[in-house]
């Protein structure tokens, strides 16, 4: 029978080296903080529990997950990592295995934490390891001449001949709940830190001849944690690595993987095709046959099959059918639909706009809170005024009308079918389908009309 698994996560740290008043497990890694990635981890693993041990910035932390399927435990004095357990113990069943993760250790994939739990249902203690080419800053592992784990001495505690040691604790560790609580209340703070170390429980585990299964990670970044930001940069691009990796394997062709961000969920169909610079947030889904030129942002968008997305371009909260073509230069806002065979061109701005079939917005133009038809062609420079400073107004325009260049309409206002309106009108009222609608002041020349001039500088 499988025990009651209950996970504790750490994340009390004020993390003094990122030099920010953010609280550490906040920072962000591929758009989601540190703490967010270890939650999601731990709720992979389905405990029964998972309990947040929190201190600095403790109304930033709780605010920033509100819908988080955790118990938050306040950590009021930091008095180390064995103390921050105990705060969440008693809220922990005797009879679960107990597994303690990091909020700032983000990237452990759960396969190395499931060995770890299943050596805890069987009453040992386990722990995670990793051997590491530069251990500075880390606890080392103590074994005897037969590799048997003896304990773990913490660096500032470390005799020169320990310091050598090249495996580390992780810190991560699973254990039996009841032998824990025990051994964490008999935890002394007698060590240059003056605190409560976690790690200190081996040898307790030791010396009651308890077993302790020692398990060494492979990739010494599946166990680092975030002290700076020079680590939390490290993180990212390995985060990214992997990422593009992924991706690339699954068939999508990435100009240069080195050089694509994903910061939230990417499905892609066939034959995808994504250049340098871009940058997805959100959930974004990309259609068969999909190109994203270099330095494009989208958040939550779908293209449909055969959309062609040129560089520089941003969308957001947009869905966009088939075989469209958009910018470069280009920004979709949020409520932006555009039908198939649609164009939108450089340096245009959709907001709350539908774009019917094979419509054209293609040059220098701004379409906000707008329901345009089929095969519309708007103009360059062409602005619906959609806002009259307290509220906002719908424009409507029919099938296969032509909005001349440098017009602007002024809603509440409908264009009708087959409609015509000359550049450069204002249209305040509604113009009938089929008819030319102008807006305009007659042109006159003044014949003899001569510049004014610049008076010449005094001399001086």
């Amino acid at each position: 029978m499988t025990a009651r698994l209950e996970i504790v996560v750490l994340a009390a740290g004020q993390g003094t080296r990122m030099k920010s008043d953010l609280p550490k497990v906040l920072h962000p890694l591929a758009g989601r903080p540190l703490l967010g990635h270890v939650i999601a981890t731990a709720g992979a693993l389905c405990p029964a529990r998972t309990h947040v041990v929190y201190g600095h910035g403790g109304e930033r932390v709780l605010t920033r997950f509100p819908d988080a399927n955790v118990l938050w435990v306040e950590q009021a004095e930091r008095l180390g990592t064995g103390h921050a357990v105990m705060q969440a113990m008693p809220g922990v069943d005797d009879a679960a295995v107990v597994l303690v993760l990091y909020g700032d250790v983000p990237l452990v994939p759960t396969d190395l934490l499931q060995p770890l739990v299943a050596a805890a249902t069987t009453g040992a203690l386990a722990i995670l390891t990793v051997e590491l080419a530069n251990p500075k800053g880390y606890g080392r592992i103590l074994r005897n001449e037969q590799g048997a784990v003896l304990g773990i001495v913490e660096e500032k505690d470390a005799s020169d001949a320990q310091r050598g040691i090249r495996e580390g604790n992780t810190g991560i560790l699973a254990a039996p709940a009841h032998r824990l609580r025990a051994w964490l209340a008999a935890l002394k703070n007698s060590n240059a830190q003056g605190e409560y170390y976690l790690t200190d429980v081996v040898a307790m585990a030791v010396a009651e001849n308890l077993p302790v299964v020692a398990h060494c990670a492979q990739d010494e970044d599946d166990v680092l944690g975030v002290n700076d930001k020079l680590q939390l940069a490290h993180l990212e691009r390995v985060y990214q690595r992997r990422q593009a990796e992924r991706l690339m394997r699954e068939g999508v062709t990435l100009l240069d993987p080195a050089r694509f961000d994903l910061r939230g969920t990417l499905e892609c169909g066939c034959d995808v095709t994504i250049d340098v610079g871009v940058v997805i947030e959100g959930h974004v889904k990309l259609g068969d046959r999909v190109t994203v030129g270099a330095h494009c942002c989208l958040r939550d968008v779908e293209l449909g099959a055969g959309t062609q997305l040129r560089p520089m371009s941003v969308l957001e909260e947009a869905l966009v059918g088939p075989d469209c073509r958009i910018g470069p230069f280009a920004r979709l806002r949020p409520g932006t639909v555009l039908a198939g065979h649609a164009h939108v061109g450089n340096f245009v701005e959709l907001k709350n706009a539908q774009v019917g079939e094979g419509s054209k917005v293609n040059h220098l133009s701004y379409v906000g809170d707008t329901v345009m038809g089929r095969d519309v062609n708007v103009g360059a420079g062409t602005i619906t005024c959609n806002y009259d400073g307290a509220n906002k107004h719908r424009t409507v325009i029919g099938d296969r009308a032509f909005i001349g260049s440098d017009s602007q309409l002024v809603a509440p206002v409908e264009i009708g079918a087959d409609a015509t309106i000359g550049a450069g009108s204002t249209v305040t009222r509604d113009a009938p389908a089929g008819d030319l609608t102008l807006s305009r002041a007659p042109q006159k020349s003044i014949a003899g009309w001569k510049r004014p001039v610049k008076k010449p500088k005094a001399a001086g």
